[in-house]
């Protein structure tokens, strides 16, 4: 009997191994060489698949989500990383009572070792979260500068799902602080090879670029034909704050000098245009003080009539008779052309009688 092989529902279908040839039939046949050409033409017109199959060893999955009172263009920005990022997987608004250390158990629930969290302040400060979930480190960043890929300015497009190059400005290997974002930045946005939701393609790079003291992040599609770069989005700029040990928390590894919060941005403009009004307000009481005060009357000055030249006299002359009134043509005018009106309608009314 030969040995059947079972399917996993127990049915019996296919042999497991195919009888053995005698020794003639194992000999191989001889080709034509006709055949034998039309086999390589072949062979040269196959296209070649684009990527062998691989397996899929980096399991790094990211929970993208925010808080409660978000805007719209942080809720399109959210979506953008979303769809850019096929390892992503999504949940629902946290509340803003919750403490942060809560991100840590959702991470854990949905299967998740990495962490982009947005927290929304005052309906108008925004906080992004980058959290290597449950031991650290993490950052805090304040967002600034937000474009979504929605926007009319942002021509570019690349394929759904296909894996990104990541560019980083030489500036984050001087820095000790930035050697450590770097890391994070790679684990997060790279996506992984042979990822089940990924395309085996690469036509788009993620750049971040440090530039007064913030990071830069653009999206921009790579051309074929020439290698230029046409900007997808979305693009924003992260102001770092704090980078943290542990996960949303625990000792801080570094703190930047040069940032600036947001309350404290907005109380000093408030205090430069304060400062305006009150300058002006000070010219205008000195105004009016300079115009109450009593006028210095300069003693007369003789050289001042040297080059004054006396205007010629004209005669007198006594006018005994009445000038004679000047004649208004308009006026005249208006007159005849009432007159001639009066007419018509009296000749008229007349007719009709």
């Amino acid at each position: 009997m030969v040995a059947t092989k079972r399917k996993r529902r127990g049915d019996l279908a296919v042999q497991a191994k195919k009888p053995k040839r005698n020794e003639k039939d194992a000999k191989p046949l001889s080709k034509s060489p006709v055949k034998a050409e039309e086999v390589e033409e072949e062979e040269r017109d196959r296209i070649p698949g684009p990527v062998c199959k691989g397996k899929w060893k980096n399991k790094e999955r990211i929970l993208i989500f925010s808080s409660r009172g978000i805007n719209f263009r942080t809720r399109h920005l959210m979506q953008d990383l979303r769809t850019l990022m096929p390892h992503s997987k999504a949940d629902t608004k946290m509340d803003r009572k919750d403490k942060l250390f809560v991100i840590n158990e959702v991470c854990e629930m949905k299967n998740c070792n990495k962490c982009i969290y947005f927290e929304a302040k005052k309906k108008q400060d925004l906080y992004m979260w980058l959290s290597n979930s449950p031991h650290g480190p993490s950052a805090k960043f304040l967002v600034q500068n937000i474009h979504t890929l929605a926007e009319l300015k942002l021509t570019g497009n690349c394929l759904k799902g296909s894996r990104p190059l990541l560019s980083f400005d030489p500036a984050f290997d001087e820095l000790s602080h930035y050697t450590l974002l770097k890391e994070l930045l790679i684990q997060i946005f790279s996506t992984p090879r042979y990822h089940p939701k990924s395309q085996p393609f690469v036509d788009h790079v993620f750049t971040f670029t440090i530039l007064d003291n913030r990071i830069w992040f653009r999206n921009f599609q790579i051309i074929e034909e020439d290698a230029a770069l046409v900007e997808i989005g979305p693009r924003f700029v992260l102001n770092l704050i704090k980078i943290f040990q542990g996960s949303f928390g625990g000792p801080t590894l570094y703190e930047n000098p040069h940032y600036q919060s947001p309350n404290m941005h907005r109380r000093i403009i408030r205090s430069i245009t304060a400062a305006k009004y009150k300058e002006k307000q000070q010219v205008k009481d000195v105004q009016k003080l300079r115009k109450k005060e009593p006028k210095t009357i300069l003693p007369h000055d003789p050289t001042e009539d040297v080059f004054v030249i006396p205007a010629e006299e004209k005669p007198l002359e006594i006018q005994w008779v009445k000038p004679e009134p000047k004649v208004d043509l308009q006026a005249r005018k208006k007159r005849i052309y009432k007159r001639q009106r009066k007419m018509k309608q009296k000749m008229n009314s007349g007719n009709a009688k």
